[in-house]
């Protein structure tokens, strides 16, 4: 019986650290992406004629490392709120 509560303490443990981490991956896309509006408005400062290309380039851009974030996020909303249950069910 100890040895259950103590497997169960240790999987939820592991979920919440692992949600923990998985939710830091936003760090990455945010700065990225703010590493590319800054470049794009220092481009379009210096060339204004190309603006509607470096717009487009850098909106498909960010939207293409955002993904990484996303994947990140749900991936902890995942450990949080169905990996427990999970866990419980082959414990039992």
């Amino acid at each position: 019986m100890e040895n259950q509560i103590l497997a169960k303490g240790i999987a939820l443990a592991g979920c919440g650290i692992g949600a923990g981490l998985a939710v830091i991956a936003g760090i990455g896309p945010g700065i990225g992406e703010g590493n590319c509006a800054a470049r794009a408005c220092e481009v379009i400062g210096k060339q204004p004629e190309c603006k509607s290309d470096v717009t487009s380039t850098m909106i498909l851009g960010i939207a293409l490392s955002e993904t990484t974030g996303i994947y990140g996020f749900v991936t902890g909303l995942l450990l949080i709120f169905v990996a427990p249950g999970m866990f419980m069910n082959y414990l039992n």
